[in-house]
């Protein structure tokens, strides 16, 4: 989305240089995949983000702490942002590779129990065509640390803060507000849940801006006109990425998404309250996540968004 609302610098000449900054693999279950293969759209893709933690065993402590659907109606010049709540109780298929026999767990186990990286997301994939129905155009499993760097090389991003959030991470207190945060400060106030009105949802919500004010510094008048910064912005973004583009061109999908621009996005929190089950806390859905999920597969999101304002956040 970034590269695509550059605009106007020989965009299929950029798409095909940054093509090789990106990691590729086959990220989505053949059960979640949307065989077609065009960008004519709507389009749906899932959005993993997850630490890269430092001497961990590979497949362990490696649940996914972001997970979204990004849904671009026809036109493509737009696009909604639905957060997956990290504790949603749900049904986890088996994964025979794995040696994950299937049950019910939180959502963001399905990436630990499929073993992290291309296999986890594999197993993530194929645990939310299951909940929801939908099967995706393709996936993106997003490394945090490599956007910080892209963020310091923007020139840091501005933030509104609604309430006082403190982080458990650094002891740093973000004030009511809105602020210019560096990559490492921006990252650390999207991470944080704890103290928060609204917990985990409120967290999401401020993930959702983090894009959005990425997009919109990257797409500023001075970053346009300073072309090396630019290069190293794209290069930063793409070598945090692994995506699955689903057969399609990565810059036949960056030129189809060329009018999107940084206001266009509309974050979407998945109805759904918490709730604490033998003893442990749990996300549950409520009965219009299965409209919002049937308004998708029906192509019509927008009806629904603006039949459900209460589920609509404002980034």
């Amino acid at each position: 989305m970034v590269l695509s609302a550059v605009g106007g610098m020989g965009l299929r000449m950029l798409a095909n240089r940054y093509d090789n900054a990106v990691v590729k693999e086959l990220l989505l279950d053949p059960a979640a995949r949307e065989e077609r293969g065009d960008v004519s759209g709507p389009l749906n893709y899932l959005l993993v983000g997850s630490d890269e933690r430092v001497n961990a065993t590979p497949g362990t402590d490696q649940r996914s702490d972001t997970i979204m659907i990004a849904h671009l109606p026809a036109g493509l010049d737009r696009a909604y942002l639905i957060s997956v709540p990290r504790d949603l109780l749900v049904e986890i298929p088996a994964s025979p590779a794995s040696g994950w026999p299937g049950g019910a767990d939180k959502v963001n186990a399905a990436f630990q129990y499929g073993g992290g990286g291309q296999g986890g997301t594999q197993l993530l994939s194929a645990t939310l065509t299951q909940l929801t129905g939908l099967r995706f155009d393709g996936a993106a499993l997003v490394n945090f640390a490599g956007f910080q760097r892209a963020i310091d090389l923007l020139g840091g991003v501005r933030m509104c803060v609604d309430t006082e959030v403190r982080s458990i991470h650094t002891q740093a207190v973000f004030t009511p507000g809105c602020h210019q945060m560096t990559g490492a400060q921006a990252l650390d106030f999207a991470r944080q849940r704890y103290g928060l009105p609204n917990g985990d949802f409120d967290r999401q919500r401020h993930q959702q801006q983090l894009l959005q004010a990425m997009m919109e510094k990257a797409t500023a008048t001075d970053m346009l006109r300073n072309p090396i910064r630019l290069d190293q912005v794209i290069r930063a973004i793409g070598s945090s990425f692994t995506v699955d583009t689903n057969g399609v061109p990565l810059e036949d999908l960056i030129f189809g998404m060329r009018r999107m621009r940084a206001d266009a996005l509309h974050g979407i929190r998945l109805p759904a309250h918490a709730e604490t089950i033998d003893e442990v806390s749990y996300v549950l859905m409520d009965e219009p996540a299965n409209t919002l999920f049937t308004s998708i597969q029906n192509a019509d999101l927008d009806s629904w968004a603006r039949a459900n304002p209460k589920w609509v956040s404002r980034l």
